[in-house]
């Protein structure tokens, strides 16, 4: 019953189709690294959740889940040439962006700086860029260009 709610008749009595357009090799590779980092921050909430505090890891295995599922609905969209990847991109690149922002706040001088700078400059960031890109670019203009 939800899905109907979500996904209601047009005024023609049919249901609208997701549109769907090619896809140049650019986007493959972007969908690609876009899923990959969405699938390697699966085994990092195990290892959130196993070695921080509890109220800690709540908290960033939340933060880390949300990165993962806008990480992971960007990429496999692009992949498939569905056109409604800019949302989770958008998504994505504001959590990427606030993750790094308190990783850096929240590190102890040291190491534990270094490491948070590492994953920021290293991961984080990047990965953001790049999300705000496909997010800031017109969905037909940038299938079109590829």
């Amino acid at each position: 019953m939800a899905l109907v709610a979500f996904n209601s008749p047009s005024q023609e009595g049919r249901y609208a189709l997701r549109r769907t357009v090619r896809t140049g090799a650019a986007r493959r590779r972007q969908g690609r690294i876009l899923t990959g980092a969405g699938l390697v921050l699966l085994p990092w909430l195990g290892y959130l959740a196993g070695t921080l505090p509890p109220a800690e890891a709540a908290a960033w295995v939340t933060l880390d889940a949300l990165e993962a599922v806008c990480l992971l609905t960007a990429g496999t969209r692009l992949l498939r040439a569905d056109a409604r990847y800019r949302a989770p991109a958008a998504a994505a690149a504001v959590l990427l962006l606030a993750d790094a922002c308190i990783d850096m706040a929240t590190a102890a001088p040291g190491t534990e700086l270094a490491t948070a700078t590492a994953m920021a400059v290293g991961a984080e960031l990047p990965l953001a860029g790049l999300c705000a890109l496909l997010a800031a670019r017109s969905a037909k203009a940038s299938f079109a260009a590829n």
